[in-house]
């Protein structure tokens, strides 16, 4: 008699919502993650749950997010990455599981929610998060979610600075430095400005979830919008009255301009919500927002590393790639969103339709200027790395 083959088997699937926030504005401002203990055995892990074939994958993330951890906030429909554990069963059985992580940027923390009593949940530090999980994979995630070794290798101290902090012949080095040609303060401008695009984008998310404060939301996009044109006229005056640069300056205007139409697009977006009084927000656009929201984090972990290229090469490349991916998917959201707009309104509404398709084309142009930044990055790593 012959063997039937044995079919393939294939890993259980599950999703995970990876909790953070950002303390303070800074572009270094450390990075919190929200970790919970498990039922069972009361380790500390990330939310997560099974995937539900009636939800997106990463919208039953968020939910798993609010019911174990009481939070909600913007969630990437591009996952991070995923780990593996082993899960054990109440049968004795002990199966590989392969879990796919989704960075959820939490905005509200609920004081009751569903697992209160059941579960104990705290902020770490990212190092303590990296610590305190035990699947080495998740642990790997984590440490790469806003690579913090990169930021510190990303700032070196000037070579003057440092030799006469050593000698203390700080006044000696001092005229000296007088001496030498200006070479502006750009990567500190670099460096606000994408601060405002992470501020803007928060902005933005917290807009398309809707609720009372839609006013509040559109004034800060529209101050936020107001701060990056002071940051980008500084770095064009700097760029005419700098006599040495760190790149050229066609890369300098080039990455600051695609900075800034980032920001552009977020207040046009902002103000077609306003000026069309518009409260419809599709699922679609809410994800293309988180989309965004995620985006702007990985462009805020990229720029301070352009204060060593050669180093932090690899790490740049490594960004500007996930960028990149971000704005393929959120193509799709933007085509699948103005299909249902169609779909809904197209016949009977065409008015509203039309205003549907205006929000959805700029939040597709927000993702554009994110992917913008990226490719301006990349020549900048290929020309000095």
């Amino acid at each position: 008699m012959g063997h039937r083959p044995r079919p393939k088997e294939f890993p259980i699937r599950q999703i995970a919502a990876l909790p953070y926030r950002t303390e303070g504005a800074a572009i270094d401002a450390s990075v919190r993650i929200l970790l919970i203990t498990s039922r069972g055995t009361g380790r500390w892990v990330i939310p997560k749950g099974n995937i539900s074939g009636k939800i997106p994958p990463h919208a039953a993330a968020a939910i798993e997010a609010e019911e174990e951890a009481g939070i909600a906030g913007s969630v990437c429909p591009l996952p991070l990455g995923s780990y593996r554990y082993r899960k054990r069963r109440s049968n004795g059985a002990s199966l590989m599981v392969d879990v796919d992580v989704f960075p959820l940027a939490v905005t509200q923390e609920h004081d009751s929610w569903k697992e209160q009593s059941q579960r104990e949940r705290r902020w770490f530090t990212l190092h303590e998060a990296a610590d305190a999980v035990d699947e080495t994979d998740l642990r790997d995630l984590i440490r790469s979610f806003a690579a913090s070794e990169f930021k510190v290798a990303a700032r070196r101290t000037g070579v003057f600075h440092l030799v006469a902090q050593k000698s203390r012949m700080n006044q000696m080095f001092a005229w000296f430095q007088r001496l030498l040609p200006k070479t502006g303060n750009f990567f500190d401008l670099f460096e606000a400005h994408a601060v405002t695009i992470v501020a803007a984008a928060d902005a933005l998310a917290r807009l398309f979830q809707g609720g009372p404060a839609r006013a509040d939301h559109i004034r800060e996009i529209n101050e936020r919008e107001h701060d990056a044109d002071n940051i980008i006229r500084e770095v064009l005056h700097t760029v005419r009255k700098t006599f040495l640069t760190p790149f050229d300056r066609s890369a300098i205007t080039s990455l600051i301009g695609a900075m800034d139409d980032a920001v552009d697009e977020m207040h046009a977006a902002a103000c077609a919500v306003d000026l069309y009084e518009f409260v419809a927000f599709d699922q679609e656009m809410r994800d293309m927002a988180a989309i965004i929201v995620d985006a702007a984090r990985v462009t805020a972990e990229a720029i301070p590393l352009l204060r060593d290229v050669a180093r932090n090469g690899a790490r740049l490349h490594e960004l500007t790639e996930r960028l990149v991916r971000m704005e393929g998917h959120a193509d799709e959201i933007h085509d699948a969103g103005v299909k249902r707009a169609f779909r809904e309104y197209g016949a009977g509404d065409t008015m509203q339709f039309i205003v549907a398709r205006e929000v959805y084309k700029h939040l597709e142009r927000i993702a554009d200027a994110l992917e913008d930044v990226a490719n301006e990055i990349d020549g900048i790593v290929i020309d000095h790395s």
